[in-house]
């Protein structure tokens, strides 16, 4: 057990493990955009997703907190290691740094913090109706929680929309340098797959932004409406 913990302690302990819940966190992204898209099949497609995911009952909190304990680990580990690089880092490498770095590389704090934030929003929103409760206790003709009136209705009010719209442009931002740096910290590079990783992280933030985006913005323009 104490090896396994002086590993994880380590430089590169805390890097694997930024890697390895970066890509649970991507997964889980990816997944989640899949669901939200089954809105543009109507009501009926995005209600009986809604409600085959509710039916699991418990085992539905058991994956909400595994989501939540990797989230929790991927800050402690991001956290920890950007305070080892500061302490570890000289001066004059650090200006150097940061002229070559990206923007989005150098503030993955700042973003990852907003999205924190907006995460717990949006718990409280669509998951325990604690924002726009008005909306939270909608049926539809089957008996089932209507989610695409709560989305629809939700969307519809700028209050929701605009926080909503700029956290997905900071996941974004943050996803573009963290797809291909998680592959870094899992010490995944090759000369000729590594080129290709990097221009591929970039592209798939950007998909993945535009398809979040794209719910709030046919709610606005009127394609998806009650």
């Amino acid at each position: 057990m104490k090896p396994l913990i002086s590993f994880f302690s380590s430089s590169i302990g805390k890097k694997m493990v930024m890697g390895l819940t970066g890509l649970g966190l991507i997964g889980f992204i990816i997944a989640h955009l899949l669901g939200n898209l089954l809105i543009f099949c109507g009501p009926k497609a995005l209600n009986t997703y809604a409600q085959s995911l509710k039916d699991l009952g418990g085992l539905l909190w058991v994956a909400r907190a595994g989501l939540i304990g990797i989230f929790v680990l991927h800050i402690f580990s991001a956290i920890s290691l950007s305070r080892a690089n500061r302490a570890a880092r000289p001066a004059k490498y650090k200006v150097k740094k940061s002229v070559v770095a990206s923007v989005a590389s150098k503030n993955m704090g700042v973003s990852g913090s907003f999205i924190l934030l907006f995460v717990i929003g949006h718990l409280f929103h669509f998951t325990l109706g604690k924002i726009q409760p008005e909306f939270f206790n909608l049926v539809d003709p089957a008996g089932r929680f209507d989610v695409y009136k709560m989305v629809v209705h939700g969307f519809q009010e700028k209050i929701v929309t605009i926080p909503y719209v700029f956290a997905l442009i900071l996941l974004g931002a943050h996803l573009s340098h963290g797809i291909s740096s998680f592959f870094q910290s899992l010490g995944i590079n090759h000369p000729v797959y590594t080129p290709l990783i990097k221009k591929i992280g970039p592209i798939l933030a950007i998909v993945i932004t535009l398809g979040y985006l794209s719910i709030p913005v046919a709610v606005l323009s009127g394609i998806l409406k009650v």
